[in-house]
């Protein structure tokens, strides 16, 4: 009995050795924020990304052709009903849970010699049911970037060939 409790209690601290994973630097954040095309027409790259993030659910609120910035927002309903139900009986008319999720996305679109070069960058907040801000984070997940380049990648083909 006091061998699997020692056992037990062992593995519960050995979580708790292991190093956090170690944060990722400006450049390594900027690397998969970033993507290079193989033409000087940032006109064209600009309405290729345009359209990806409206295919995307995203509400455009600012596009500058000279400054190569773009800004879009994407608002999600994200209450779950059993969370709230819990909120409510737990605290009554004080419960707060998450309601909504905004995502905002930051473009740069840029001459580059004789590329083009495309950095965006995610940040989600999540809001309660009362609209007061829960959290804000960057998103800096490589995935993330590689699935949403992938997007407009085909976006930008797209646009080159008028379909």
């Amino acid at each position: 009995m006091r061998r699997a409790a020692a056992w037990l209690s062992l593995l519960l601290l050995v979580p708790a050795c292991v190093p956090p994973a170690p944060q990722r630097t400006q450049l390594e954040i900027r690397e998969f924020q970033t993507r290079s095309y193989e033409t000087k027409d940032t006109k064209m790259v600009m309405k290729g990304l345009l359209n990806v993030l409206q295919d995307d659910g995203f509400i455009v609120k600012n596009a500058n052709v000279d400054l190569g910035l773009i800004t879009a927002t994407k608002e999600m309903d994200i209450e779950n009903k059993w969370e709230a139900f819990g909120a409510v009986l737990a605290a009554g008319e004080n419960g707060r849970w998450k309601k909504n999720s905004i995502i905002e996305c930051s473009g740069n679109i840029s001459d580059f010699g004789s590329q083009t070069r495309v950095r965006v960058n995610f940040q989600t907040k999540t809001l309660n049911n009362k609209g007061e801000v829960m959290s804000v984070g960057q998103i800096n997940e490589p995935a993330f970037y590689s699935t949403f380049f992938a997007k407009v990648d085909k976006g930008i083909f797209i646009q080159k060939e008028k379909l």
